[in-house]
């Protein structure tokens, strides 16, 4: 799990599950990989996976080459959090 921003407003993180299909041959297991993003103003959290999570990553991507402001990333974090439904519970 890496934390890739958090700002008052949200956080998001990166995790990457290992493969856990046991009974697939060793090479074909895929690892997965998604994106929580936690939006701190309304309690709530979304997981983004399969084609939510490879868009966000060409998110990702194009701010490595373009480096955005703030207020950018936060406009396209709070379009994807729009998605949330899940209520942030805290362990």
């Amino acid at each position: 799990m890496n934390t890739l921003y958090d700002s008052e407003f949200f956080a998001v993180v990166h995790l990457l599950t290992p493969p856990q299909d046991a009974t697939a041959p060793e090479g074909l297991q895929l690892a997965r990989h998604g994106f929580e993003i936690v939006d701190k103003r309304a309690g709530k959290e979304v997981y983004l996976d399969g084609s939510w999570a490879a868009l966000f990553q060409q998110h990702l991507s194009a701010w490595q080459e373009k480096a955005p402001t703030q207020d950018e990333v936060e406009a396209t974090l709070e379009r994807f959090a729009g998605l949330a439904q899940q209520p942030l519970v805290l362990h």
